[in-house]
This record gives C-alpha cells, structure tokens and sequence, in this order.
C-alpha cells in the first residue's frame, strides 16, 4: 500500500489501495461525485477529494468504536501533518501551529506581538478582510497606526510599489500584513522581495497563504517570513475547520502568550495520568509555535489535510503551477477575444492559480455567470471580477466548455 492515504493509529489502519489514489494532472477521477463539468472555483471551496473523504472518515470510525481511546491515536497523526506541511512550505515541524482558520491566525499573532504605543503596521487596500480587520482592532487595543498602502500597485508597477513600500519601512515599521496571492485578480505577491525589505529595515512579515498555497510554490524561510497563516478549504484541497500558522521561532520567543490554553504549558496532560498532585497552573508555556494549540482541535479536519497535502506532494508544486498557468495561457486570449479585460499579471513570476477578468459593462456580470452556471461551469465573482481559478484535476479539454457559454 502506498504511504499516502495510510492513515495508522494504535487504533488501526485505514486507507485506499495504490491503484485508487494515484493523482494525476488533468485528471479528475478521485472527484467522481463532482457535478460541474468544469470546477473552477479552488479559490473560494475545493470539493474533497475521494482520499480525503477516506481520512475523514476513518476519524469518524474510529471515534465511533473507541470514544476517548480513540483520541491520542490522532494526536500522533497531527504530529506527522505538522512535518508534512513543512515539506511543502518550509520550516521545520516545530514551527507550525494547527489552527481553525486562516483568520484565527492573523487574529492571535496580532494579539500576541509584543506591540509598544505607536507601532506602525504597514497593511494593504484590496486585500481580503481576514488580513486587515484584525490588524485595525490590534491598532485600537494597543494604539498602533496603520499605514495603508495599494495592492493593486504591485500589479501595474512592481518597482514603484517595492520603492513606495521601502520608503515606508525608513520611517520605521513594526510588521508589514500582505497576503501571498490577491483574491479578486490573482496577483502573486512579490513575498521575497518584499521580505529582503523588511529584513533590511528591521521589519517583521505577516502573510496571509491561503490564496495560494498548494498552487504557487512558497518557502517560508527563503522568504523571510515571520508569521504565515493559512486555511485547507481552498487550494490545500482539505476541509474546513483546518489550518495552519507557521511562526519563525525566533519570532515565536518575542511572542506574548495572551491567547494560551490549557494545551499551551509545557507537559500539558501530566495530570491527567500520573495520579494526585500533579494539577499545577503555573507550568510555563512553551515557546514554539504550538502554543497556539491551546484546546481541542478537529481532528476530522487536520485527517483530511494530511491526505490532501499527501497530494500535492506527490504532484510538486512546481508542476501543478505549470500546469494550472497551461490551462490559463489557453483560456486568457479567448476570453480577451470575446471583450474581456484580463487583469492577469503580464509577470509569469506574478502569476498564481488564478485568472480573473472585467466586463466593460459590469452590468452584464450576472447575465454572464448565469451563462456559465447553465453550462455547469462553477466560477465565482469577487469584487466585480469574473474569476477562474482551477487546480491541479482539471483538464485542458474543459476550456472549449467555458469558451462556448460564454459565446
């Protein structure tokens, strides 16, 4: 049996046969219950696939039968996810935290830096809220300042949003917020670029991933990033309930522990097996990034993830990048030709999982994703834009679908 999608507990072993879980670019049949005949919305939910349904379910089953013995059998699995995602985004296993969302991550690191009355937080107009909301009631708890700067500027003008972005570093900065991929145009964030900036002005860098981790290849660590937070629903192909929050760990130790739970201290469980005597509240608590894991987590979720990220893994990033940018280089002229307006990067190294597009008549925005749901062609509308976001199972035989609806 494959290593992936073999999920082993002291609780037993639950999987699919090799022939059943082998991906394969282009080729959706561990989708077999997906309806839309071209599924190209990965940006906003991915539709789980036939592994991951497995793995949820073997979490199920197994709390079914054993209840609470079933319970550390998964912490074990936990354990393994947290190496697995510093396989595919850098780092080492200790530097994760698993978390419940996205924006829980963006929420306790901004509870927890070590903030001083007047800190100045670089954040960005156009990004999603998750990586700005948290940030404006930081700034109203702790008295910082945000400084508002355009996310769309690095689309038509890398060099002067790079300058723009330095110049406010000189004035000192305490953190800049920038999501690695922009949702409404798929805009990849110069992310290294911008972390040589913050390391040479002594800036610390919060990224918001989910938009397109497990699309666009991402190393934490070569980036000089500080603190990323990202969700599974999206591009990880998992479920909800589950994320990740690397912190680097010398970041980590500069943390205030104002969000820590009762997992947070170190030797967290001792009382609960070695008899009287051993309840303490004064047990410290760690410094790694696990300190975010302060209670009960859902282990359905954090299964799933493990086996989409077992995934990716065996596809490569890289691969599944060139693949995704394939299907777009083919679908972006046509759209074009019809009267569509791309606001695609002309960058290839700007260049996520997404293409999105403008009407010259806004108006006929929802006449035209009428078309495309008749069609079954599942798409979204962020912010006014019409957005095509496929993944690593879609085929290039699916744009002539699209093509027509939209004729």
């Amino acid at each position: 049996m494959s290593p992936f999608f073999k999920l082993t507990t002291f609780a037993g072993e639950y999987g699919y046969t090799p022939a059943m879980s082998q991906p394969k670019l282009g080729d959706r049949s561990l989708f077999p219950t997906l309806e839309s005949r071209a599924y190209l919305n990965h940006a906003a939910v991915s539709p789980p696939s036939l592994p991951v349904q497995s793995a949820a379910k073997s979490v199920i089953d197994d709390y079914a039968a054993k209840g609470v013995g079933a319970v550390f059998g998964w912490f074990e699995q936990r354990d393994r996810l947290r190496g697995k995602l510093a396989q595919l985004v850098g780092g080492e296993a200790t530097d994760f935290a698993l978390i419940p969302n996205t924006t829980r991550g963006v929420s306790d690191v901004a509870l927890c830096m070590p903030w001083t009355s007047g800190d100045r937080v670089v954040v960005f107009e156009g990004e999603f809220p998750s990586n700005v909301t948290p940030w404006q009631c930081a700034a109203k708890t702790f008295d910082l300042e945000l400084v508002w700067q355009p996310a769309d500027r690095f689309r038509t003008d890398t060099t002067a949003a790079l300058d723009a972005l330095e110049a406010e570093l000189k004035r000192g900065v305490k953190l800049v917020a920038v999501s690695f991929v922009q949702f409404q145009t798929g805009l990849r964030m110069p992310v290294e670029a911008i972390g040589q900036l913050c390391a040479k002005h002594g800036t610390e860098l919060f990224v918001d991933g989910i938009q397109g981790t497990g699309v666009a290849p991402v190393n934490v660590r070569d980036a000089g990033i500080h603190y990323f937070s990202c969700g599974a629903q999206k591009w990880l192909m998992g479920l909800e309930g589950a994320a990740f929050l690397y912190v680097e760990p010398g970041a980590a130790k500069r943390l205030v522990p104002r969000v820590a739970g009762w997992l947070s201290h170190e030797d967290p469980l001792e009382f609960l097996f070695h008899g009287p005597g051993h309840l303490r509240y004064d047990r410290p608590i760690r410094r790694e990034a696990n300190f975010f894991e302060g209670g009960a987590m859902a282990a359905v979720s954090f299964a799933a993830l493990e086996a989409s990220v077992d995934l990716l893994l065996e596809l490569g990033v890289d691969a599944i990048h060139h693949h995704v940018n394939t299907f777009h280089n083919r679908l972006e002229p046509t759209l074009q030709a019809l009267g569509f307006n791309s606001v695609r990067s002309t960058d290839p190294k700007l260049r996520s999982g997404t293409l999105s597009v403008a009407l010259k008549d806004e108006a006929q925005l929802n006449a035209v994703m009428e078309k495309l749901n008749a069609a079954s062609v599942a798409c979204t509308t962020p912010d006014g834009h019409l957005r095509f976001s496929p993944h690593w199972p879609n085929s290039l035989d699916e744009i002539p679908i699209i093509v027509d609806a939209l004729r």
